[in-house]
């Protein structure tokens, strides 16, 4: 078998980004305001985020156009291409057609650009001089200080500290790129000083880097925020990413069977998957789509559809989303871009309508799945991207033993070139497997907002 690699052209770029929300099978319940318990108002939202953001985040246009300055930055790397793993499907001897769409390709290396480019360039068009952001295993952060160099943007940085200290290459791309990083929980806010002088050793959280990256924002007024997941607009930009891939593999003439994509806060998974959403919700289609979360931080498989904080200090609005808890703090595993104690809530309503569908990974398993990969296909995937990786493989494993010729298709959100201490540490036999003890998350639970 010979490689299989279909590449667009510039010209066959998409266009436009697809909206989800008017297809959804019901409406999306809004943003609460924690303080009356009503929908939140636009302008408290307006303190952190830029207009024509805000307007995307409660569209009801099906299709909303990219902007011409946008597709010009998309073309240094987009569009990118669908490869077969024809290698992967030899070593498992499996009758399934395994394709995956290669993310890893942007210059920073992953899917995060997508949104990072889109959201630079409303706020530059606004006016805003400065953004501040959190990042967890970097890929976020290093995208957003991409852009923001593109753009002529001051970009500041919350890392995760568990990830700032694993994974020191990704901060030094942010600081290539004109960033400024903080360990988070850091001592340049008061949220930050204040968990530091409870626990001088806390590995921090997305929650808590949130919260510090909000505190920044409102401080100042020159500021806006950015967020890198979970959010609708941030969903919508990553359409791009399914948008192609639903056109290449029309040209090869095939049709997915299972959609597969790692989750954290939900933005590669949406962006790859949507577009093929909108047949499954009217019932014309059966497609299997399947999120892929880590079993340290099981926020898809064990937590409740519920309101909760974005962040850990309850500075932003209530989500309705499936969520371990606010201050839900998972262990410090490799795959820092997973360890988030909510969801996107467009995904949390899929997967509570069961139109979408997740499984649960421990980290030994998604490395042994990323060796397999890598010493077949050549790609080195980052630990994030290895979890649906695992899937891919197990579910290609089925189609073996029942000679069912399945096609398989997931997204390879990016490369694991800066994360090669943790390579290291799975061949050392250092790894370690963590599933969430479910009395810590009844505690977390035990604190959600009352309603």
């Amino acid at each position: 078998m010979s490689e299989i690699k279909i590449n667009l052209s510039e010209k066959e770029m998409p266009l436009a980004w697809y909206n989800i929300l008017p297809d959804l099978p019901e409406h999306l319940p809004p943003p609460l305001d924690p303080r009356t318990g009503k929908p939140v108002e636009p302008q408290v939202l307006g303190a952190i985020f830029p207009e024509a953001l805000l307007k995307q985040e409660m569209s009801a246009e099906p299709w909303i156009e990219i902007p011409d300055e946008v597709q010009q930055v998309y073309s240094m790397w987009r569009p990118t291409p669908l490869h077969r793993a024809v290698r992967l499907e030899k070593a498992l001897k499996t009758p399934a057609r395994i394709y995956f769409k290669n993310e890893s390709v942007s210059p920073p290396g992953s899917h995060k650009p997508n949104t990072a480019v889109a959201q630079a360039y409303y706020n530059k068009k606004e006016g805003v001089k400065r953004l501040c952001t959190e990042t967890g295993a970097g890929q976020w952060g290093s995208a957003l200080a991409f852009a923001c160099n593109l753009f002529g943007l001051e970009c500041v940085v919350y890392m995760v500290k568990v990830s700032y200290q694993q994974k020191p290459y990704r901060r030094i791309l942010m600081q290539t790129w004109n960033a400024t990083i903080y360990p988070s929980p850091s001592q340049n806010t008061n949220y930050g000083r204040k968990l530091l002088k409870e626990n001088p050793d806390n590995p921090g959280s997305l929650g808590i880097a949130i919260s510090e990256a909000i505190e920044d924002t409102v401080s100042r007024k020159d500021s806006k925020y950015s967020l890198g997941s979970v959010l609708n607009h941030v969903l919508l930009h990553q359409t791009i990413v399914g948008l192609e891939t639903k056109k290449q593999l029309e040209i090869l003439g095939e049709k997915p069977d299972i959609l597969i994509g790692c989750v954290g806060g939900g933005s590669n998974f949406a962006g790859f998957v949507f577009p093929f959403l909108s047949e499954k919700i009217r019932g014309k289609s059966s497609v299997d789509v399947i999120g892929v979360e880590p079993t340290a931080c099981p926020t898809m498989t064990k937590g409740p559809y519920r309101y909760d904080f974005g962040d850990t200090s309850g500075m932003t609005p209530l989500l309705k989303m499936l969520t371990l808890g606010h201050d839900f703090i998972p262990p410090g595993i490799h795959a820092g871009g997973l360890r988030y104690h909510g969801l996107a809530p467009i995904v949390s309503l899929l997967i509570n309508k069961k139109i979408i569908r997740a499984e649960a990974v421990p980290q030994t398993k998604a490395f042994e799945a990323a060796f397999l990969f890598a010493r077949t296909e050549g790609f080195l995937p980052a630990p994030e991207t290895s979890h649906a990786i695992r899937v891919v493989i197990d579910e290609a494993k089925k189609c073996a033993e029942t000679d069912e010729e399945k096609c398989i298709v997931f997204n390879f959100s990016g490369h694991g070139h800066f994360d090669l201490a943790a390579y290291d540490a799975y061949l050392q036999g250092k790894l370690q497997d963590y599933e969430y003890p479910e009395e810590k998350i009844r505690q977390s639970l035990e604190k959600l907002p009352k309603l």
